[in-house]
C-alpha cells in the first residue's frame, strides 16, 4: 500500500511541473511522483547532508520557529487526537 503525501509548490514550480508534463505528454501527479522519487533516491542520509538540504529551504528556519510558538501557545491539534 502506498502512503499519500500532499505536496504544494510555489506558483513558479507549479506552472514548471506543469510545461514539464505537457511536454512529456504524462500527468502532472505522475511527473511529480518521478521526481521526487528520484531526487529522494539520490538524498544522502548522512546528518550533515540533511542540515544543509533543509537550511537550502528557503524561509524553513522561520516557520519550524513558529510551529514551535504556536505549539508553546497550545494551538494546534494534539497529536493523540489524530491517532
Amino acid at each position: 500500500m502506498a502512503d499519500r503525501i500532499n505536496v504544494t509548490l510555489d506558483p513558479e514550480y507549479a506552472a514548471k511541473l506543469s510545461r514539464l508534463a505537457e511536454r512529456m505528454h504524462v500527468q502532472e501527479g505522475t511527473l511529480a511522483k518521478s521526481l521526487l522519487s528520484t531526487a529522494l533516491d539520490g538524498a544522502d542520509p548522512a546528518a550533515e547532508h540533511i542540515v544543509e538540504l533543509l537550511d537550502a529551504i528557503p524561509g524553513a528556519y522561520e516557520r519550524t520557529q513558529e510551529g514551535i510558538a504556536q505549539a508553546r501557545r497550545r494551538e494546534g491539534i494534539p497529536l493523540s487526537e489524530l491517532a
